[in-house]
């Protein structure tokens, strides 16, 4: 066909030069009928002889697949067109408004589709995608089913998925019609940002709101008098008051009883105040086990496991966001030693996720929600700082599994409006974003770097020390077989928390305004309700009340994070390090004061003018002890500097965070929220961790001796030979997440990777079209042209036919590369074209987390290092009849889930949920 048209003139006649010539379009039809019979002798010569009417109607339906039959009323022509203007015909002018194009096109033949259509098959087998020219259409990543709870989602098909979708979309924004709905996609996600950051500002403000009133509550209440009213908290009653021991409209609950007293009002305001805390934390536990479980915790490590491309269903639903919202309040209020900056990561997130629901292009694609919850992350920390350049340098150094400039940009966006939303409502009355956000009028001198350098070693090792006594708390609770109720378990910490709290006047109230006593230095203080800057307040008796407290604030803070309430970590590192820093800062003023001609002193102090500000030493131990416990490093810089707004500062806070994360890490590599992470088994794997960082986890070893080998215990499933009953039997006795395909058990060439959900799909779904047939239906992985769609069913188009293969003789580390950098759910392992074996999620995450030395000690494999054998025999659990509830690796994945305490409270007890798989 190709070498007649070439001959043609521009109007589709053939050339002059052409043999044989046409004069009149007559000739050229009757040679067309002519070569198209030509065409049909040819195609009788391939079959066999039988009724002509059948072979003729054969012969039709074969020439109707040709692409250049069907629009071939008028000769073909190959030369470029003039381009006419759009205004030149009416039907031009029409779609180029509506985005039509002419049938003309080759792209656009009637009656087939085109190659980039988003043509769908459905179960019922609509559609002629079996076989012949449509063939090309089941080929490729194939098709996916909403993941399960507790999977892993596959990034490179979600990708995959966006791009065609673009790509369908763009193709039509060659007209008004088409521009709009494109300008509309684009929008989406900036209406879902900006909605996420309004919605977690106005919370944020609320949350602010509401737990001052209620922590306040616990020593007295607003009356009426001077226009006040009973749901004002105690700053909101005074207001106007410099000093708030002078307000009459705030009533302590000794005088609300008419108690005048001494020993009287202590007790009753300490009955109170013990009573109220007990109540608002155990009403916190009730909430968050009875209606969200989800809700407990800080809600971080679940995110980053999230972020990192695992389901966790209804972990960011409405409900638990109006728990966690709630449960917030009453457990800030209790006066625990938690903080709300980690939850309300969790709430902005919360937020996201509702407003994604609104748009299904985004709500179906699992790759670009998660690029939104990394920018919603920020605006979480941008409301609980007062910080939008900290919140998006927190998203992107602590939080995101995937970051790239859009989603910065995206971030900034986001934690910019809820930082504006929050200044606009202003819940502190008083133009601060946060409480403990201040301003320091002197600068720092050069000795003082000597303390700031104490104060960053004694981050790290509070950092090491913290993570260490709250990971043994926290597998004490879940070994323990006496252990009671977490419920119970709340109110005994609250109640404890409370009774010595209230003595200890740094303790007794809420740590936020601990902290913003202890930043603020004593020339801007108006309201010292601490006594820090009172004539005297430098004294050795301070300076050990502050060690006190935090020492005290370190074993409540190690005991609470955990417990099944609302919880944040933050904020009680933050005042656990103001408080050390606070009291080296006045240690630093009495040595100053008593020694003002020591040589460092004399120089750099100026007579009359205070040399120590203490409140800077507060500030700088905060950022030291956050980063030992948390090992971040910019974003607290960027957070605390946003805070101070004293750029002379920032020097000394990056040295002293700076070493407190090299102290800490001599303690250990993971940070407080990768330290849950590995407790509760998630599995998480951290793209950031390559390199050296994973030379002591991963041995030197070929893939070949950690995967799961062809030759011992793999299940496969061949491309043909299979029924819907013989499959149905595989799905019913085999609980393995997936299944290769190869040609043949001889050969064994793959050919691609079925999940488990997609042929449950395709064979149990009551709508499917294999309801509608029998049981011994064929079932086939491979093109077969003589099979009949209606009586077959092909499974192709549920089959990944390009999975990620690498030779078995390949590194582990290159593995485990795949599986960070790429955030694939299993690797392939195929010699030219043959299938090895295969290597999971799972098996890195045992690999990485230390599973080959608890497989060692187990099963008794001989050193892997030396190639003796493969890491454990990682059939064994397939063998013995376990199933993958007992890993591939041979560690039996309950008691591995147990001992490291990843059973989920509230559920059904083991963390890997359905048969144990993380896949």
């Amino acid at each position: 066909m190709a070498s007649r048209s070439a001959m043609m003139d521009d109007d589709g006649y053939p050339s002059s030069s052409a043999a044989p010539a046409f004069d009149s379009q007559h000739e050229w039809e009757e040679h067309r009928r002519a070569t198209i019979d030509d065409d049909r002798d040819e195609l009788d010569l391939l079959g066999e002889d039988g009724d002509d009417n059948n072979r003729r109607g054969n012969d039709d339906m074969i020439l109707d697949d040709d692409p250049l039959r069907d629009d071939l009323n008028q000769p073909m022509s190959f030369k470029r067109k003039q381009k006419q203007s759009v205004f030149s015909q009416t039907s031009r002018l029409f779609s180029a408004f509506t985005g039509g194009r002419s049938p003309r096109n080759s792209h656009d033949i009637p009656g087939r589709p085109s190659p980039t259509s988003n043509t769908r098959l459905d179960g019922n087998g609509s559609g002629s995608k079996d076989g012949g020219p449509m063939d090309w259409y089941v080929e490729g990543p194939g098709r996916r089913v909403g993941y399960e709870d507790l999977t892993a989602i596959d990034w490179i098909f979600e990708y995959t998925k966006e791009r065609q979708r673009l790509r369908m979309l763009s193709s039509g924004s060659n007209s008004l019609v088409g521009w709009i709905r494109l300008l509309l996609d684009n929008s989406q996600v900036w209406i879902v940002l900006l909605l996420t950051g309004l919605a977690a500002g106005m919370l944020a403000a609320a949350i602010d709101v509401a737990t001052d009133w209620l922590a306040d509550l616990k020593f007295g209440f607003c009356s009426t008098i001077d226009g006040g009213a009973f749901h004002l908290s105690k700053s909101s009653c005074c207001l106007g008051y410099e000093d708030h021991a002078q307000c009459q409209g705030w009533y302590p609950w000794a005088r609300a009883f008419g108690i005048h007293s001494g020993g009287g009002k202590w007790f009753i305001e300490y009955f109170f105040y013990v009573l109220l805390a007990l109540s608002f934390a155990v009403s916190a536990a009730i909430l968050v086990k009875e209606y969200a479980i989800y809700a407990k915790h800080s809600g971080i490590p679940e995110i980053k496991t999230v972020l990192g491309g695992f389901v966790i269903r209804r972990f960011l639903g409405i409900q638990t966001l109006v728990t966690k919202s709630l449960g917030l309040v009453l457990a800030v209020a209790s006066g625990m030693w938690l903080g709300k900056e980690g939850p309300l990561v969790h709430v902005a997130c919360c937020c996201a996720n509702v407003f994604i629901k609104l748009f299904p292009s985004i709500n179906n694609n699992e790759a670009r929600k998660r690029e939104i919850l990394s920018a919603a992350a920020a605006s979480g920390i941008s409301v609980a700082f007062g910080s939008p350049i900290g919140g998006v340098l927190f998203s992107l150094e602590q939080l995101s599994y995937y970051f790239p400039d859009k989603t910065m940009w995206q971030s900034f966006v986001c934690a910019m409006t809820a930082a504006v939303t929050l200044q606009a409502l202003d819940p502190f009355r008083s133009g601060k974003l946060v409480l403990y956000q201040v301003k320091y009028s002197s600068g720092w001198h050069g000795f003082e770097l000597v303390p700031f350098v104490l104060l960053g070693i004694a981050g790290g090792i509070y950092g090491g020390l913290f993570i260490k006594a709250n990971m043994r708390v926290a597998e004490w609770k879940k070994t323990s077989r006496w252990m009671p109720g977490p419920v119970t378990q709340v109110a005994i910490v609250a109640g404890l928390t409370a009774l010595i709290n209230y003595p200890n006047y740094y303790m007794r109230a809420q740590t936020s305004e601990l902290v913003s006593n202890l930043f603020t230095e004593c020339a801007k203080m108006v309201d010292d309700q601490f006594g820090l800057c009172k004539t005297g307040a430098a004294s050795f008796g301070t300076i050990a009340l502050l060690i006190f407290a935090a020492v005290l604030g370190f074993f409540f803070a190690a005991v609470t994070f955990g417990l099944q309430i609302p919880a944040g970590i933050i904020l009680p590192s933050m005042a656990i390090g103001a408080l050390s820093g606070r009291a080296l800062g006045i240690l630093m003023e009495l040595f100053q004061r008593a020694a003002p001609n020591f040589p460092l002193f004399l120089h750099q102090c100026e007579p009359d003018i205070p040399c120590i500000t203490p409140g800077t030493y507060a500030i700088i131990g905060a950022a030291a002890f956050l980063a030992g416990v948390t090992r971040m490093t910019v974003s607290i810089v960027v957070i605390t500097f946003e805070l101070t707004g004293a750029l002379t500062y920032v020097l000394p806070i990056m040295i002293s965070v700076m070493i407190s994360k090299w102290v800490g890490d001599a303690f250990a590599r993971r940070g407080i929220y990768e330290s849950w992470i590995h407790f509760n088994s998630y599995p998480y794997l951290d793209p950031n961790n390559s390199g050296e960082d994973l030379s002591p986890l991963i041995p030197d070893v070929p893939a070949s001796q950690i995967m799961t080998r062809l030759d011992s215990d793999l299940i496969v499933l061949t491309a043909t030979g299979h029924t819907i009953a013989s499959l149905t039997k595989i799905l019913e006795t085999t609980p393995y997440r997936g299944f290769p395909v190869i040609s043949d058990p001889r050969s064994a060439v793959l050919l691609g990777y079925i999940s488990r959900a997609e042929l449950s799909f395709i064979l149990l779904s009551p709508g499917g079209r294999a309801a509608n047939l029998p049981p011994e239906t064929e079932c086939f992985f491979s093109h077969q042209p003589l099979a009949d769609p209606l009586t077959t069913l092909d499974l192709r188009p549920w089959m990944d036919q390009t999975p990620l293969t690498l030779p078995g003789r390949s590194p582990l580390h290159l593995a485990v590369s795949y599986f960070q950098k790429l955030g694939v759910r299993y690797v392939l392992f195929a010699e030219r074209g043959v299938l090895q074996g295969l290597l999971t999620r799972k098996d890195v995450w045992h690999v990485m987390n230390g599973a080959e030395e608890r497989v060692r000690d187990d099963v008794g494999v001989g050193n892997v290092g030396t190639g003796s054998g493969r890491m454990g025999v990682s059939g064994r659990g397939r063998e013995e009849g376990r199933g993958e509830s007992a890993g591939l690796l041979g560690v039996d994945a309950r008691d591995y889930f147990v001992g490291q305490g990843g059973g989920r409270e509230g559920r059904s007890g083991s963390f890997a949920g359905s048969q144990g798989s993380i896949l």
